[in-house]
């Protein structure tokens, strides 16, 4: 462990200890090893790191013991064996609470693998002059065909795409939508997006993080307003908002949820130790060290919310969530270790009362499972099997199923309200859960 790399771009680490999450990170470090005279080993670490950053492209933990100018550090074995306790009692956890949703009650369906989707055609693109941005926002616009445009029976879609993520991500899912008659609009944020985390790991700026939220926030208002104003050529009978992960919680911002007060103190006891086991955390701590973004009041013609890997467990801990006058569908994985499903998705559910609501538990969908990379795009990162989780592609199939029946479902006599169900699927198994279904789960371990 001490060998391994612990940052391994130069320019990227650089950049990630000057952010707010990687002072916190450090400080963490900080107390478990301590100078001779009990302090913190923080600020030595810090510059250590520094200089072995200027010299070396990766460095390992050793390598910074071994170049710390002082003779003696003491390993704090009590602090990290609380740590790591900390950590395997959430394993267990998470272990026993999937035994209790295998034990559920719920009626199995199979469904044959669902069709390779035709390569999509290319969105209309669309620049979107907003205040405050020197540079049109970029918009991607997917419409249904030609003999589905004759009437705006169906709501149009606001996409969002994750901290990191692009508008091509998220392309395969706005196409399919869009296939089957719902307009779907992906928004682009210049300063979060793919783009900003290439320039971060070549250390022309520091990692996006939650400072931006509220540019995000502002974005989904001006794209809103836009499209009341028949600027975007799009039209629809009501408003859903989607997004993953970060892109979830802008949309629930600008659903009008506003966050809980109390979210300082709720932090300094999240944060007490590092919260290896759901790092979304650290994002939203990050908030409570800035002004909150301002909440909008709700969109009048809001139908829907669809929320991929979504999260917000610290800024929404109470029953805010039954505020909303509309349906939610909040989609997780068993393997994603950014937002876990029984801290974030199933925390935010359970408050919700609109019977036609659903979470979703995807076994083996991970945080990025909803990320489509073209044969033609680039990765930003590459990431490990542990945190892609089963084929992505199939996991969508399923995915995409379940998105276009709860559209439909909340559509005024078109179809029921979807069952709870366990729902098989490409060799995929999911977990389609109503709000009763979801507390019953939630008392089971």
């Amino acid at each position: 462990m001490l060998g391994a790399p612990l940052l391994r771009e130069r320019s990227f680490g650089l950049q990630l200890l000057d952010t707010w999450a990687g002072a916190q990170l450090m400080g963490e470090l900080g107390t478990l090893l301590t100078t001779p005279d009990g302090r913190s080993s923080t600020p030595l670490l810090l510059q250590t790191l520094r200089r072995l950053l200027q010299q070396k492209q990766e460095v390992s933990l050793l390598e910074v013991l071994r170049a710390v100018p002082v003779r003696q550090l003491n390993l704090q074995l009590d602090g990290l064996i609380g740590l790591a306790d900390r950590w395997r009692q959430q394993l267990i956890r998470q272990r026993r609470a999937f035994q209790a949703l295998q034990a559920l009650p719920l009626q199995g369906r199979s469904l044959p693998p669902v069709a390779a989707d035709p390569a999509p055609p290319p969105p209309r693109r669309l620049a979107l002059p907003v205040a405050g941005r020197r540079e049109p926002l970029p918009l991607s616009i997917w419409l249904p065909p030609a003999a589905q445009q004759t009437s705006p029976a169906q709501p149009w879609v606001l996409m969002m795409a994750g901290l990191g993520g692009n508008a091509q991500q998220l392309g395969w899912l706005a196409a399919s939508l869009a296939r089957q008659g719902w307009p779907v609009v992906v928004v682009q944020h210049p300063g979060s997006d793919s783009q900003a985390v290439r320039d971060a790991l070549a250390g022309q700026r520091r990692p996006p993080g939650a400072e931006s939220l509220a540019r995000r926030l502002a974005d989904a208002e001006a794209v809103i307003q836009a499209q009341r104003q028949g600027r975007l050529g799009v039209r629809g009978d009501g408003l859903v908002l989607a997004g993953h992960s970060l892109g979830g919680v802008t949309a629930l911002l600008a659903a009008g949820l506003r966050p809980a007060p109390g979210l300082e103190a709720r932090c300094r006891r999240a944060l007490e130790r590092l919260p290896l086991s759901n790092p979304s955390r650290l994002l939203q701590c990050e908030l409570a060290d800035r002004p909150l973004p301002r909440t909008p009041e709700p969109p009048a013609d809001l139908r829907a919310l669809l929320l991929f890997n979504g999260f917000g467990s610290l800024l929404w801990p109470d029953s805010r969530l039954s505020s909303l006058p509309v349906p939610v569908l909040m989609v997780g994985g068993s393997l994603d270790l950014v937002t876990p499903p029984l801290d974030e998705q199933l925390a935010l559910f359970l408050p919700a009362r609109d019977p036609r609501s659903r979470l979703v538990v995807v076994d083996g969908g991970s945080h990025f499972s909803v990320v489509r990379i073209g044969e033609r795009e680039e990765a930003v990162l590459r990431l490990g099997q542990e945190l892609v989780g089963v084929d992505p592609q199939r996991v969508q199939g399923v995915l995409l199923g379940l998105t276009e029946q709860f559209l439909r479902s909340i559509q005024p006599a078109q179809a029921p309200s979807l069952q709870a169900q366990r729902r098989r699927q490409g060799g995929i198994t999911a977990y389609l859960l109503d709000p009763s279904m979801a507390r019953r789960w939630r008392a089971a371990f």
